[in-house]
């Protein structure tokens, strides 16, 4: 209990404003087990979404004005794509000792780590707004890098600790709206705070101010995350949550966990397709500018616009589906045709690109998004319907450390053929993998093990009460 009253200490307690379920039975004593969902779950949720935002915003805000970066610091476009890159490239390496930490230390642990790393990162950026400091701003993005990896796989462990059987897909999705967000964001801002001017000490002016910016932001919230995150409820949501905190007692093995995930064939098949999928999404996030550039130039604004419009769609499209699989529980079925359709999308982008209309890229775009950047969410919350009762945060490290492999060929391989041969075979690369991606999403077995968990829960608790009847009914006639 003294967990307990630690978790109170970090907040107002909200313990009368629950829900109570019925749950599983305990595994030694056979009683069904109440659930309650506390109003600060909401809270919880939302400020991972602000924490996740301000350090998604800093992946792209450097791809998206990449020449305006080129001519400042006097780099080739390479050495700006690594900019980005350099959070795909720091997720592989890191991903495991950070889900061992998740494991060992819980969420309040990762999201400290997680917005100290973020901050850290942001203030080294102010320091960097001069010509000859190129590798200190990519020190400044090597930390923010660093802590995208605590946070990228949080959504559907925070999901599944703090929400519902009926909310946990909405929540996931609620989790990675605020890293799209700060995409979104990442596209919109830095081409308006930076314009494309000659003078070398008016543009470093406007570079720093848009470092300041989110470091002000970054500290703000890294104080807020101190403050109010909790490690966990005191109660558990849902049935399943209290099976997931018996098995990982302390005989859990982190490695265990690991070869059991990597022996569940349908969890493999996903964790590719959902690189595939992702990695495309990164690639053109990256390349985005250099794409647009090409076929209208001087459009640097339209640019972030159009990778506004693409991650605006996918907001919208993560939200649907998450309240979609709340209501539907059709997990495979949805992240099938939630796959197709980002083949389509893909397919109509690539022709409709070099067209000259920009409208039409930009509603083009918007149909892509909404479907490939909709699909994130999806694929957490299979992943953990794949592998319950594993850890979410294993699952989801998984899933992310594909997509950033991916991510990097795909940015490197794509970036090549635009210098050969020009867009249209770069965007041709990334159909046919698309198309492999939705081939292997159609084999993986739909074995949904926590739905099945909290089932068995619901019939536990009926029989409970018929058992409970039928004795007051006995004790009724004796009367």
């Amino acid at each position: 209990m003294k967990d307990d009253q630690d978790i109170k200490e970090t907040g107002p307690d909200l313990s009368k404003d629950v829900k109570i379920q019925a749950d599983i039975p305990n595994g030694e004593c056979g009683s069904a087990t109440p659930t309650r969902l506390y109003k600060r779950r909401w809270v919880i949720v939302l400020l991972f979404s602000t924490y996740s935002l301000s350090n998604a915003y800093q992946w792209i805000q450097y791809g998206i004005i990449s020449n305006i970066i080129m001519k400042f610091y006097n780099v080739d476009g390479f050495a700006v794509d690594w900019l980005s890159m350099m959070y795909m490239l720091a997720y592989i390496p890191f991903i495991f000792p950070v889900t061992w930490l998740l494991e060992k230390l819980g969420l309040r642990f990762t999201a400290l780590v997680a917005n100290a790393l973020n901050c850290a990162g942001t203030w080294i950026k102010v320091a960097s707004a001069r010509p000859d400091l190129f590798w200190v701003t990519l020190l400044g993005q090597s930390a923010s890098a660093v802590a995208q990896v605590f946070i990228l796989g949080i959504p559907s462990s925070l999901a599944s600790v703090w929400f519902g059987a009926e909310e946990v897909s909405t929540a996931c999705s609620i989790g990675v709206f605020g890293n799209q967000l700060g995409v979104a964001i990442g596209f919109l801002l830095p081409p308006i705070l930076v314009p494309n001017v000659d003078d070398v000490n008016d543009l470093a002016y406007h570079i720093r101010i848009m470092f300041y910016i989110s470091a002000c932001l970054a500290t703000f919230i890294f104080i807020l995350v101190v403050i109010v995150f909790q490690e966990r409820p005191e109660i558990p949501p849902t049935q399943s949550q209290v099976q997931a905190r018996i098995s990982r007692s302390n005989d859990y093995s982190y490695m265990a966990s690991i070869r059991r995930l990597l022996c569940n064939k349908a969890f493999m098949l996903l964790v590719i397709s959902y690189g595939l999928n992702v990695g495309c999404f990164y690639a053109i996030s990256t390349l985005l500018n250099r794409m647009i550039i090409e076929h209208y130039p001087g459009e640097e604004v339209n640019a972030g616009r159009i990778g506004l419009t693409i991650v605006f769609a996918g907001m919208a499209g993560s939200l649907i589906c998450g309240l979609w699989l709340d209501k539907t529980k059709t997990y495979k079925q949805t992240t099938l045709v939630v796959y197709i359709l980002s083949l389509v999308g893909m397919l109509v982008y690539t022709f409709i690109l070099n067209l000259g209309h920009l409208w039409a890229v930009f509603i083009t775009a918007g149909f892509l998004g909404f479907f490939m950047t909709g699909y994130l969410p999806l694929g957490f919350e299979f992943a953990v319907e794949l592998t319950f009762p594993e850890s979410e945060g294993i699952s989801s490290g998984l899933l992310n450390c594909s997509a950033q492999i991916f991510g990097i060929v795909f940015t490197i391989g794509q970036g090549k053929l635009f210098d050969k041969w020009g867009t249209l075979a770069g965007n041709v690369f990334l159909c046919s993998f698309l198309l492999i991606g939705t081939i292997m999403t159609g084999f993986i077995k739909s074995d949904l093990r926590r739905q099945k968990a909290n089932q068995q829960a619901e019939v536990q608790t009926v029989r409970e009460m018929a058992a409970d009847v039928q004795e007051n009914i006995l004790k009724e006639r004796k009367l």
